[in-house]
């Protein structure tokens, strides 16, 4: 396990006092550790459990993305969470929610950072043609209750080029290594979190 700076922490209590009474963030969880979001989110919920629950890992250590393919997340230096959903569409819709999850992101590093960001079908944001963030998305179906949908998401926000393994560092970049500063994790955690509520009410509740 690799320990996270104390001041770079993504801190539960002001996240949730930032948000308000958004819908996603209604919960928020922050693990040191996990192997992925998407399954610890799952193993974590209960009947109880409220849509909009969002749990982070500080360092992930088997994030997967499409086709089993595995997302490099260092420690302390991104940001990996899931969010647990009840969207109100069919369950062979689910592309919706991929495709809602990686606009929200796109559109908030160009308003926040006046980056241009790219939609790379299907769940990639790219930078400069090099990815910056994915989305992997999985829905599964209920009786008598609308479907349950984990979206996962990563994005790389403070490494270094060196934090990536040598064969990821010609298509992986960072914002950090975008604007050729730190960016702050908490600050950006709590704007992506508004973006993903805002659109996420409009499209899906």
């Amino acid at each position: 396990m690799y320990p996270v700076e104390a001041l770079d922490r993504l801190i539960v209590n002001e996240m949730r006092a930032e948000l308000g009474t958004t819908v996603i963030g209604r919960e928020i969880i922050v693990l040191e550790q996990t192997g992925s979001t998407n399954d610890a989110i799952l193993r974590i919920a209960t009947s109880n459990s409220k849509e909009g629950l969002v749990l982070f890992a500080e360092h992930q250590t088997e994030g997967r993305g499409q086709r089993g393919n595995r997302w490099e997340s260092a420690a302390g230096k991104g940001l990996w969470f899931s969010i647990l959903l009840q969207p109100r569409i069919d369950i062979n819709n689910s592309p919706r929610l991929t495709t809602w999850a990686a606009e929200a992101i796109s559109d908030l590093i160009q308003n926040e950072f006046f980056l241009k960001a790219t939609i790379k079908l299907p769940n990639d944001v790219e930078i400069n043609g090099r990815k910056v963030a994915g989305v992997l998305v999985e829905m599964r179906a209920q009786e008598k209750a609308p479907h349950l949908a984990i979206a996962g998401i990563g994005i790389n926000v403070n490494q270094s080029l060196e934090d990536f393994p040598r064969e990821l560092q010609s298509w992986a970049i960072s914002l950090a290594m975008a604007l050729d500063r730190q960016v702050n994790r908490q600050k950006f955690a709590i704007a992506l979190l508004r973006n993903l509520d805002r659109s996420y009410r409009e499209r899906f509740c």
